[in-house]
């Protein structure tokens, strides 16, 4: 079967190469999927780049943790599928449930092989059934994303209620999920962006409120101002160092920050005094564990959610995919179909 492999050692795009590889068969308790949709993340960028946690890879492995397909074979023991299942891959493997485990690390694509081939073999336990209302396309953006964007908005510390303001930086995957699922639990969405024309598509997805930071640099007083003070209950908090003062200086009392990524690169200040000040709380989030990936697919089931699609490249394109992803051109997510 044909594999897309990130070279151990990787530092470029170059490092990401269209191999044939065996095709898997599924053991005792696995489940072997013909591969229909991945989606790509930021992390999926920086692996290649040899910039991900851990810098460089120290062994091969196939590409992207986000996947999609039908299950075309049965290990012994499998309960939870049959033939013909739509299903996605978790982003970690044995994490079910509860905090994690020190097995369930690391996530697909990073240190262990992801989904970018045309067959994947899961446990059936780090596997989950797609939404009804989904097409593999769309369920592909999922297992990363959309749990990432659960977890922040509903699970971690106090989860938002209707009402409540929500803060989402930037347009990618994980604040654009975030803000479709703020809008359908009843919250206010106050959207940032570089782009004014990213945040016009933001403001037809239900954002209240559109900030240009670069335009507003101190763009912590614009969301002051549309709170009238007050200050947003939960900070999608995707920058890193180089937003997370802002994000702090927005809170309202008793607000949190949830810590997700670091595409506003390494620099930056973190004095914690306005979360102090605010009574508020830092998340970190690493993605979720299958009960919430579960919660999530229910919630997109009753209110109809579609995730944003920005672009869909056929496998053979996976690399301009991955410079697609470079460019920062895309709002939402990117796929590629097989």
């Amino acid at each position: 079967m044909k594999a897309f492999v990130v070279k151990a050692g990787s530092t470029s795009l170059t490092g990401l190469q269209l191999m044939t590889r065996e095709k898997p068969s599924p053991g005792a308790g696995e489940i072997l999927v013909q591969m229909k949709a991945v989606s790509l993340n930021f992390r999926d960028l920086m692996i290649p780049l040899g910039r991900y946690m851990g810098g460089p890879l120290a062994a091969d492995a196939v590409a992207l943790s986000d996947g999609t397909g039908e299950v075309v074979g049965l290990g012994e023991g499998v309960t939870r599928f049959k033939l013909g299942d739509r299903v996605a891959g978790t982003f970690f493997r044995n994490w079910i449930d509860g905090p994690p485990a020190a097995e369930s690390r690391p996530g697909l694509g990073a240190g262990v092989d992801g989904v970018l081939a045309e067959y994947v073999a899961f446990h059936q336990n780090d596997a989950v059934g797609i939404p009804a209302n989904l097409s593999y396309e769309e369920a592909a953006t999922l297992p990363c994303a959309g749990v990432t964007a659960w977890n922040t908005l509903l699970v971690a510390g106090k989860a938002i209620r209707p009402g409540d303001t929500v803060l989402v930086l930037g347009t990618g995957g994980v604040s654009i999920m975030a803000l479709q699922l703020a809008r359908a639990a009843g919250a206010r969405v106050i959207a940032t962006s570089s782009s004014d024309e990213k945040l016009a598509r933001a403001g037809k997805l239900g954002a209240d409120t559109l900030i240009n930071y670069k335009t507003t640099p101190e763009w912590q007083e614009a969301v002051l101002k549309a709170t009238q003070g007050l200050g947003v209950d939960c900070v999608v908090e995707v920058g890193g160092l180089g937003t997370l003062s802002r994000s702090m200086a927005s809170l309202a009392m008793g607000g949190k920050v949830c810590m997700i990524g670091f595409v506003a690169g390494p620099a930056g200040d973190a004095n914690p005094q306005q979360v102090i000040r605010s009574g508020g709380n830092l998340h970190g989030i690493f993605v979720g564990n299958r009960a919430m990936f579960e919660q999530l697919n229910k919630a997109i089931e009753v209110n109809d959610i579609h995730p944003v699609i920005d672009r869909v490249f056929s496998f053979d394109e996976s690399p301009a995919a991955y410079e697609y992803m470079q460019s920062q051109a895309h709002f939402g997510k990117i796929v590629i179909r097989f």
